[in-house]
């Protein structure tokens, strides 16, 4: 297949184009390349990228460029023709969304009309694309199900990534265009964000320096190996969305339709407390954290618990394949690598 994968110099998008160059996929791939984050590390992912497809023998293409820019992804999709679009480009961070909106209205809302009506027009066989456990929000009944509402989002990430799921059902119902919406749950593993907490708490702790735990370590996540959240996109790229024949007007479900629009929760479906990942980071490291204790920010939800059964079901998603303990091990080897080693 010939396969869009949006931000692919990004830690999930990169796993992904990685994953289907290695399985023959043509992929093309399309990112900004902004200085949210360190441009160095971004730049390093896509250099393994054109590696990979070096190695594998298969197409790769890369368009640096702004999903905002509603000329460039026409011209984009004029050239290639794609049979999935796989949209994981968003500015991410949900602290970060406080302080900066606006940055969040171009990267997640303006860049997906522009890739909706993209695939709506060259007539895509399915767009699949990057939600978050986010919108769950202010929700407390859980595991978190993809079949109860969604409507308090806690911050504005949340809400521009709650408005993408309604923007997508929109287009499967005008335009009958298959779309399916993943809620990743707390990724983490290697190539991962530098703002992401196992990041700052590795580098913190090698540096001596404090970490900050929010919550007073008392908040749980339902931390997924990139590995096996890669997994769960593919899977899901594979499966067309169909409309479900079961679908009641007088009691929607929110997950799915009777247009092809399906949502589905890609998460660990193992939640662990803060303090006992911080222990894993210890024991990997063989050094004690100092810890800042702090309480919850504002924003953030005190428990995240994915419930995968639909993604078990009807995907064959395996939840919980990398133990935390080897998924920590493995950040930390490639940390020490890369930072550490490489600086003597």
């Amino acid at each position: 297949m010939k396969i869009l994968v949006t931000g692919n110099a990004g830690f999930i998008g990169f796993h992904t184009a990685k994953r289907l160059l290695e399985r023959g996929d043509a992929v093309v791939g399309f990112d900004v390349v902004n200085d949210y984050y360190d441009p160095a590390l971004k730049e390093a992912r896509l250099q393994i990228l054109e590696e990979t497809a070096k190695k594998t023998g298969t197409e790769y293409h890369f368009i640096r460029a702004n999903l905002a820019d509603q000329s460039v992804v026409d011209s984009c999709f004029s050239r290639h023709r794609f049979d999935s679009v796989i949209n994981l480009a968003a500015q991410a961070g949900v602290r970060y969304s406080i302080a900066n909106p606006r940055a969040y209205v171009e990267s997640n809302i303006v860049a997906f009309v522009n890739i909706l009506e993209a695939c709506r027009h060259q007539r895509v066989s399915h767009l699949i694309y990057a939600s978050t456990s986010s919108v769950y929000g202010a929700n407390t009944t859980i595991p978190f199900s993809e079949h109860r509402g969604v409507d308090h989002p806690l911050q504005f990430y949340a809400a521009t990534k709650r408005a993408n799921e309604l923007m997508a059902h929109s287009y499967s119902h005008l335009y009958r265009l298959p779309t399916t919406g993943l809620r990743f749950f707390t990724a983490y593993g290697p190539w991962g964000r530098p703002d992401m907490a196992l990041f700052l708490f590795t580098k913190n702790i090698l540096e001596g320096k404090p970490i900050q735990v929010f919550n007073r370590g008392n908040h749980t996540r339902d931390f997924t190996y990139i590995d096996d959240l890669v997994e769960g996109i593919v899977l899901a790229t594979d499966d067309i969305a169909r409309p479900n024949p079961e679908w009641n007007s007088d009691q929607p479900d929110p997950a799915t339709s009777n247009a092809p629009f399906r949502i589905f929760n890609i998460g660990n479906n193992s939640p662990v407390r803060l303090s006992e990942y911080i222990e894993a980071i210890e024991a990997t490291l063989g050094r004690k954290a100092v810890q800042e204790l702090l309480p919850l920010q504002s924003g953030d939800v005190p428990d995240a618990f994915a419930d995968v059964s639909d993604s078990v079901r009807s995907l064959g998603f395996r939840p919980a394949a990398t133990p935390l303990k080897v998924g920590v091990e493995n950040f930390i080897r490639w940390y020490r690598a890369r930072y550490e080693n490489a600086s003597g």
